[in-house]
């Protein structure tokens, strides 16, 4: 008695676990009908891209998303709307979608960017970007005449942050003073540029600067040589900006070479 009582128990667990294969594969029975686990994998993968970690709280609210989905999706199929034209022309756009961000994606895989070509624009932004920085505040008003009451002001002993949080009308820097932080000089307009150029340090505009903004006072605070960041700590950003250069050249090349009619 004893001995069949537990060979049926060892029956009973080695079908159970022939068994688990395949309920392993289903994250839930709706409505008699199998939902794989597959549809939770997508999920979870697309909030894995987006950064979020996936916590087990994640883990079960994707398991409840998922089964939603077949839940309103059997409702959907039930009341016949699959035959919709409209579902049919949304269905189409869904293909095309999904079908050209694979293409995208193989595009990508089999012309990575390489270490020579992060080098390459490194060195390009190290060039346009090297030499001295400037760090220099503004006043910016409409009229000229303002500015000049500016520089008279300034003359007679007025403070240049204070007139600047009066007057400036840049919202930018008006609140910091007119501080405008180091910047390469020509990151400015031109007008502005050459005129900060001769500056010497500590020194303001002795007459007003007109621009495409308005006028100006400037004030040359001081300089230094230009701190570039490394290599190293700038290559992701590099890479990932030549990736999307070259997918964006793939696209053009494909639109170029297309015969439309």
């Amino acid at each position: 008695m004893k001995k069949q009582l537990l060979s049926g128990l060892v029956a009973a667990a080695v079908l159970g676990t022939m068994a688990l294969p395949a309920s392993a594969q289903n994250i839930a029975i709706v409505n008699g009908k199998a939902v794989p686990k597959e549809r939770a994998e997508v999920l979870r993968q697309q909030v894995e891209r987006s950064g979020r970690p996936v916590t087990p709280d994640v883990e079960g609210q994707i398991k409840e998303e998922v089964i939603a989905r077949e839940i309103f999706m059997q409702e959907a199929q039930k009341r016949g709307l699959e035959g919709s034209a409209d579902f049919k022309v949304q269905m189409e756009l869904a293909r095309q979608t999904i079908l050209i961000r694979e293409l995208f994606t193989d595009y990508q895989k089999n012309n990575p960017v390489t270490d020579a070509e992060i080098q390459a624009e490194y060195d390009k932004f190290v060039a346009a970007n090297g030499g001295k920085e400037y760090k220099a505040s503004h006043i910016l008003v409409e009229k000229e005449a303002d500015a000049k009451a500016i520089i008279a002001s300034l003359k007679k002993g007025a403070k240049f942050e204070d007139l600047a949080k009066k007057q400036s009308k840049d919202p930018g820097s008006a609140a910091k003073g007119g501080d405008l932080d180091w910047a390469n000089p020509a990151s400015y307009v031109n007008e502005f540029t050459e005129a900060l150029l001769k500056l010497e340090k500590g020194k303001t505009t002795e007459t007003p600067v007109k621009s495409q903004f308005g006028w100006h006072v400037i004030r040359l605070v001081d300089v230094r040589q230009a701190e570039l960041p490394k290599l190293e700590d700038v290559k992701p950003q590099v890479a990932q900006q030549l990736q999307q250069q070259k997918l964006v050249k793939f696209q053009e090349d494909l639109r170029a070479k297309a015969k439309v009619e």
